[in-house]
């Protein structure tokens, strides 16, 4: 009896040993962004082609590097796009025509990858271009590196009409209150 109990508590012990080891994923076969999520993940359909694109690190900071994966598969055969893609960044702004040349890439295990390193924190789009039979290919998608003000051009101009309104509103109040007071003055007297 007490043989099968030191057996019983041997083999869980070491059950619990193993289980660490089959379970765990130990420290040095992680990445910089292998355990962090991407800040955006779409998938969308484009032509011929289904697309999906990942952006790396989870919340991309200004002046840190981060990634871009994209995965491009033919909607009639499932067989991954094997040419190159064109990556360009620009501001995401409505008079914004600077752009700016990332890199092509060519496939690496069925995903197009490709860096960057923006500067300034503030609202970004990053177009990916590619041909397939003579067609023209263009994905867009808008990429937020730090910390933005929520309130844009639009919000600042509608504050500041919202705010004239109000002051004028309280001027014409102002002086229709004086009329009424002088005009009720006169009358008594």
């Amino acid at each position: 009896m007490i043989r099968a109990l030191l057996f019983l508590l041997a083999s869980i012990i070491s059950f619990d040993a193993l289980a660490h080891h089959i379970l765990g994923r130990p420290s040095y076969s992680l990445g910089d962004d292998s355990n962090t999520p991407p800040s955006m993940q779409v998938e969308t359909q484009i032509g011929d082609f289904y697309v999906t694109y990942m952006v790396f690190p989870a919340f991309p900071q200004p002046g840190k590097q981060g990634r871009v994966n994209l995965y491009a598969t033919r909607r009639d055969s499932g067989k991954t796009y094997d040419g190159q893609v064109t990556f360009t960044i620009r501001d995401d702004k409505w008079f914004g025509s600077h752009q700016e040349a990332l890199g092509t890439q060519n496939i690496d295990d069925g995903v197009y990858r490709q860096g960057f390193l923006v500067k300034k924190a503030g609202k970004y789009l990053i177009q990916a271009r590619f041909h397939s039979n003579g067609e023209p290919y263009t994905i867009d998608f808008p990429l937020r590196i730090g910390q933005v003000s929520s309130i844009g051009p639009i919000g600042i101009a509608a504050i500041v009409i919202f705010s004239v309104l109000l002051i004028v509103n309280i001027i014409q109040r102002k002086r229709l209150l004086r009329g009424k007071i002088q005009s009720a003055g006169r009358e008594s007297n």
